[in-house]
C-alpha cells in the first residue's frame, strides 16, 4: 500500500458556525467553498475515501495528528486498530463538527423531531461546552439503545469519548465527511503521537494510503478527557485543558483525578478512556526522568557523573548511528531535553557543542511560533579516557504551553539521531497544561528520578 501525503495549508477559515448567540451557537458548522477552493477540493476527495474505504485516513487537529474513520461502521473502525497495532479494548474518540451531530448521537432514533423531550446532552457538561468547545477536552457521553456508532468505539463500555476539534479543516472533514469520526492520535501503538504529517509517514507508511499535511499541531498534546456522568466528575486523562481550568467551571469545582501517571501491564478492566491502561507514548529509547521534585542531596536535579557512568556501562544496545571507539567499543548516543531547570548538556561534561547538522524539529513553521527548537550535538567527555560518547541536546524553554508543543516532537527527532538514552527535565505539574505534560513523561518513562 502507498501511502500519500497531501497537503492542505489551511490558512484561511474554511467554514463557521451559525451566527446564534448562547448555548446553541456550535448548534451548525457550515463550509464556505469558495474561501480556498483547493483546501476544500483535497478534503472532499479524503471525505470520499472514508465513505467508501475501511483504511482510515490520517488528518491534522490542534492538539494532534489523528487517525480518522467512519465511526458508524465497524469495518472502518477496525481498520484504526490494525493500522495502529491498537489493543481492541481501548475505546475510541469520536469527532463531531457540531452539536447537531451529538445530539444525533445521544439518541436512539436521530430522526425524531427536534425539542420532542428534553436536551439529550447532560447538562454539567454545558458550562464546559460554552467555555472549551470547540478545543481540547473530551466528554464522556451516555451511550444510548440502539446506538448509531460501531462497538469497537465504545470496546465494550455504555459510554464513550466525544470531542469538537477546533480547527476549521478538521470541522470541514467531519462536515463533508457526513460522520462521526473515530480518530485516535495517528501513530503506531505505544510510540510518542505524532504533532507533523512526518511523524505519521514515519510510523504508519505502507500501513494507510492518506495522509493529509496540515502543519504541526499547535497544542502537541492530546485533549483533557472527562467524565460527567459520575459524582464527584472525575479528569479520566490529563491534556490540553488544565484541571484548574475544569474547577472553575459552575458543576466541576470538585473534579478529582481519576488516572494513573505510570503504565500499567495491560491486565486491569477496560480502560474508561484512551490512555488510561496500556504503556503508551514511549521512543525507542530508554527514557530517565528527573521529577520537579528532585533536590539536591537526594539524587539531584540533574545527571550526574555517576548516573552517566552507570548508564553507559549498562551495555545497552548502542543505536545503528552511533560511533566507535578505537577500542572497538560502541560509543553511547545521550539525549537531553532540557525545560525549567537545566544548562546546555543537562550539566554533563562535553565540549565542541554545535548546531547538529541534517533538519531540526521539522516545525519552524512561522505561521506556528513556539513550536520549534534546534537540536545541538557535542562530544560527550571524561577527564581519563577522553571522548566516551555524543551528547544530543534540546531546549524546550521554559514556557509550559511551549513544552506541551515540542515534547512529542523531540522525543521522535533524539530517537530519529540515535540516542540509547534520553535525560528528560520534568516540570511542576500542579497547574495549567503541565500536568498533561508529565502524565506523558511519566508513561514514557523508563526509571523516574524523584
Amino acid at each position: 500500500m502507498e501511502t500519500r501525503v497531501v497537503k492542505v495549508p489551511g490558512r484561511k477559515p474554511l467554514g463557521r458556525f451559525r451566527e446564534i448567540s448562547g448555548p446553541s451557537r456550535l448548534q451548525h458548522w457550515d463550509i464556505d467553498t469558495g474561501v480556498d477552493e483547493e483546501a476544500i477540493k483535497h478534503l472532499k476527495e479524503a471525505a470520499e475515501y472514508l465513505k467508501t474505504s475501511d483504511t482510515p485516513v490520517a488528518f491534522p487537529t490542534e492538539t494532534v495528528y489523528g487517525l480518522a474513520a467512519d465511526a458508524t461502521r465497524s469495518a472502518s473502525t477496525k481498520g484504526i486498530y490494525t493500522a495502529k497495532g491498537r489493543p481492541s479494548d481501548n475505546p475510541l474518540i469520536i469527532h463531531v463538527c457540531d452539536l447537531e451531530m451529538l445530539r444525533g448521537l445521544l439518541v436512539s432514533d436521530p430522526a425524531r423531531e427536534p425539542g420532542e423531550d428534553a436536551d439529550p446532552i447532560p447538562s454539567r457538561y454545558k458550562p464546559l461546552i460554552e467555555r472549551f468547545w470547540p478545543g481540547p477536552l473530551t466528554l464522556l457521553m451516555p451511550n444510548p439503545k440502539p446506538s448509531r456508532l460501531a462497538p469497537e468505539v465504545t470496546a465494550g463500555l455504555p459510554s464513550f469519548g466525544a470531542r469538537m476539534p477546533s480547527t476549521s479543516l478538521a470541522l470541514s472533514l467531519i462536515k463533508l465527511s457526513g460522520v462521526p469520526l473515530a480518530a485516535p492520535s495517528a501513530n503506531a501503538s505505544t510510540k510518542p503521537s505524532p504533532t507533523t504529517a512526518q511523524h505519521v509517514k514515519h510510523d504508519l507508511d505502507g500501513k494507510i494510503e492518506l495522509i493529509l499535511d496540515g502543519g504541526p499541531c499547535p497544542v502537541g498534546v492530546e485533549s483533557t478527557v472527562v467524565d460527567g456522568l459520575c459524582d464527584p466528575p472525575a479528569v479520566l486523562r490529563p491534556g490540553g485543558v488544565g484541571i484548574d481550568e475544569l474547577r472553575s467551571c459552575p458543576g466541576w469545582e470538585n473534579v478529582v483525578k481519576a488516572y494513573k501517571d505510570h503504565g500499567h501491564d495491560g491486565k486491569d478492566a477496560a480502560p474508561r478512556a484512551p490512555g488510561m491502561k496500556y504503556k503508551h507514548y514511549s521512543p525507542r529509547a530508554r527514557v530517565v526522568l528527573y521529577e520537579a521534585t528532585c533536590k539536591e542531596g537526594s539524587g539531584g536535579i540533574t545527571p550526574s557523573d555517576a548516573e552517566l557512568a552507570r548508564i553507559i556501562g549498562k551495555g545497552e544496545n548502542s543505536s545503528t548511528n552511533g560511533s566507535v571507539a578505537a577500542n572497538g567499543k560502541h560509543l553511547r548516543r545521550i539525549g537531553v531535553i532540557r525545560t525549567q531547570r537545566w544548562g546546555p548538556a543537562a550539566g554533563l561534561p562535553n565540549d565542541n557543542l554545535h548546531l547538529a547538522a541534517g533538519e531540526q524539529n521539522g516545525n519552524n513553521d512561522p505561521q506556528q511560533p513556539g513550536t520549534s527548537y534546534d537540536v545541538l550535538e557535542g562530544n560527550l567527555v571524561d577527564d581519563t579516557r577522553g571522548v566516551i560518547g555524543t551528547i544530543l541536546d534540546i531546549d524546550l524553554g521554559r514556557d509550559t504551553r511551549g513544552i506541551a508543543q515540542g515534547l512529542f516532537s523531540a522525543l521522535r527527532e533524539l530517537d530519529r539521531r540515535g540516542a540509547d538514552v534520553i535525560f528528560v527535565d520534568g516540570i511542576d505539574d500542579e497547574i495549567d497544561i503541565a500536568g498533561a505534560v508529565m502524565n506523558r513523561l511519566r508513561k514514557a518513562a523508563s526509571e523516574i528520578r524523584t
